[in-house]
């Protein structure tokens, strides 16, 4: 119980003890001590290391951290002590005796004052470098701090990350220069900087201008960023004849390639000619069925022709009975009319004294003949149904053959233009009135009709804009490829990546065609495989093919003769296997 009623008192005492430390220190911050000069902030980690040229006088010495004063506040005993340490000693005595640790005098706060005469008397001390006797420099304390910034004894950390050397200054800079391991160094190949730890390894493995071996073998160095460029021209890379497309099968490398070509002429031109056999029997096969569709195609504009005269009577028919039953009806009404008014004179009549026997049997009579009359008109009224019937169907009938019928003749025109090598010569007729209509924007651009590279290989088609697209509107010919959905696309290999070159041709006979070529970007959507319900890819070209007025007014050339120009297009079917 003693414990327990003494603890709260003395934990009472430490707080009060506490707070009036806080308080005083708080008194000795605020009071005006003049500015502490930044070279004795810096001084208070080496104080204790200095080394004066005269005996450092004891007033000068601070009786609490035993180093020399800085920043010196006297007591009113006249003793003087560093502001930290008096600080320091404020804040850790009892709330009732701060006192001096040299004559026990109590330390007020309010009592104490910078001593601004010691500062000036410690301030020129003349004092010895702490690098010394390496460094011979005498300096008065104020600038040591100074000194040593500048100091060429003095020990500094190596700043290379990974480095951990300790060195003077005067040695720092070869150092960090030419001995530090972990230094950085330009690579002697890319000049890239790199740690010179992991210069061996960058140049090893991944620097891109070091040369390197061929991976496949070859005599040649290539550097490392052109290794898959060197692949197109490496001698020794395995490469398909270039009669591959005609049926040979030998692989050699590309340096001996040109001896199996030349050893096996014979070969190849059997295998040309069987090639063209085959293409000569596709044709015969292409023509009879061109020669089959067009027959379709006159057989249904019979057909279309016979349905359109059965048609004719039926509309004048029905049209007739229109008429008539329009007709009935107008007589129904007024018999309708009649009707009534008779059956009023049959209710006077029979409420009245004598009813005439003559009249009753005569409006028995015109009864009988206006209900013939309302049964002819609904029989009518049913025939015409029928007939309205059989209208509607002979007319989707019509319409069904006249749509097969315009397909039907697309896919002829389609067949008996199509080509299948790659190749495509497009003729645009009529060149000045399409280009004005386009320039009014009706149509936006001309497209040609589909070509293949192969009987099944891929379908494209030529835009053109003759007055121009994106930023050559108004002032270029604008000529595009695009992709479009082919029935054997399942079977192709995709992106495609064949170049293409397209060319208006000059029709002068001096051969002074304007071509320009592009290689396909596999990254790009355009040469990815085609939507199925897509009409194509976006089209990928040229949108400054050559300027109009090269076009109109050329130089050694003719591209437009009477009003009609030639663009021609061509796939490089090399490396292209045929399915």
């Amino acid at each position: 119980m003693a414990t327990a009623d003494t603890e709260p008192g003395g934990s009472e005492e430490s707080s009060l003890q506490s707070e009036e430390s806080l308080r005083r220190s708080e008194e000795l911050r605020m009071r005006p001590t003049g500015p502490v000069s930044s070279w004795e902030t810096e001084l208070t980690s080496i104080k204790h290391s200095l080394k004066f040229v005269a005996k450092l006088k004891e007033e000068f010495v601070c009786p609490v951290c035993k180093g020399v004063v800085l920043n010196p506040q006297q007591n009113s005993c006249g003793h003087i002590y560093c502001f930290h340490c008096l600080q320091g000693l404020l804040e850790s005595s009892s709330p009732t005796s701060p006192v001096c640790p040299v004559d026990g005098h109590v330390i007020t706060p309010a009592e104490v004052f910078q001593d601004n005469c010691c500062k000036r008397e410690i301030s020129s001390l003349d004092v010895y470098c702490t690098n010394s006797p390496s460094c011979t420099s005498v300096l008065t304390l104020n600038h040591l701090q100074k000194h040593l910034k500048l100091c060429q004894f003095e020990q500094l950390q190596c700043s290379n990350p990974g480095c951990s050397a300790t060195l003077e200054r005067r040695h720092l800079q070869e150092h960090l220069s030419n001995t530090c391991p972990h230094r950085t160094e330009p690579c002697t190949h890319c000049r890239q900087p790199h740690q010179l730890s992991l210069l061996q390894d960058h140049v090893r493995s991944s620097c891109p201008d070091v040369e390197v071996n061929c991976p496949n073998s070859c005599s040649q160095k290539v550097r490392r960023h052109m290794v898959t460029e060197h692949r197109e021209s490496c001698p020794e890379v395995l490469i398909d004849c270039s009669y591959k497309k005609f049926g040979c099968s030998v692989q050699e490398k590309r340096g001996r390639m040109k001896l199996h070509e030349d050893a096996a002429v014979s070969h190849h031109m059997l295998l040309v000619l069987r090639s063209n056999t085959n293409l000569e029997h596709q044709m015969g096969v292409l023509q009879e069925e061109a020669l089959l569709r067009q027959q379709d195609v006159q057989t249904n504009t019979i057909l279309l022709a016979g349905l359109q005269n059965k048609i004719r009577p039926l509309l004048q028919q029905s049209i007739n009975h229109e008429h008539i039953v329009s007709t009935v009806q107008r007589t129904l009404s007024r018999e309708e009319n009649t009707l009534s008014t008779v059956q009023l004179d049959i209710r006077q009549e029979s409420g009245g004294p004598g009813c005439g026997l003559e009249e009753l049997e005569q409006l028995r009579s015109s009864l009988d003949a206006v209900m013939q009359q309302v049964s002819s008109a609904e029989a009518l009224r049913e025939h015409l149904g029928t007939l309205e019937e059989n209208l509607k169907r002979h007319s989707g009938l019509l319409d069904f053959h006249a749509a097969q019928l315009n397909h039907n003749m697309q896919h002829l025109q389609e067949l008996k233009t199509t080509s299948y090598d790659g190749k495509l010569i497009w003729k645009i007729q009529d060149f000045s009135k399409k280009q004005a209509a386009e320039a009014k924007g009706q149509p936006p651009c001309l497209t040609s009709v589909p070509f293949h590279t192969g009987r099944c290989g891929y379908k494209m088609a030529i835009k053109a804009y003759l007055n121009g697209d994106g930023e050559g509107r108004g002032n270029h010919l604008s000529l595009y490829v695009v992709l479009m959905p082919g029935d054997f696309d399942a079977l192709l290999l995709w992106p495609f990546r064949q170049t293409v070159c397209l060319s208006i041709l000059d029709q002068s006979g001096a051969g002074n065609h304007r071509s320009l070529s592009f290689r396909p970007d596999p990254m790009s959507k355009s040469f990815q495989r085609p939507a199925a319900d897509a009409v194509s890819n976006v089209a990928v070209g040229f949108s400054c093919f050559i300027p109009l007025n090269k076009i109109e007014t050329p130089q050694n050339a003719a591209y437009i003769v009477d009003e009609t120009l030639f663009v021609k297009v061509k796939v490089d079917m090399s490396g292209l296997e045929q399915l």
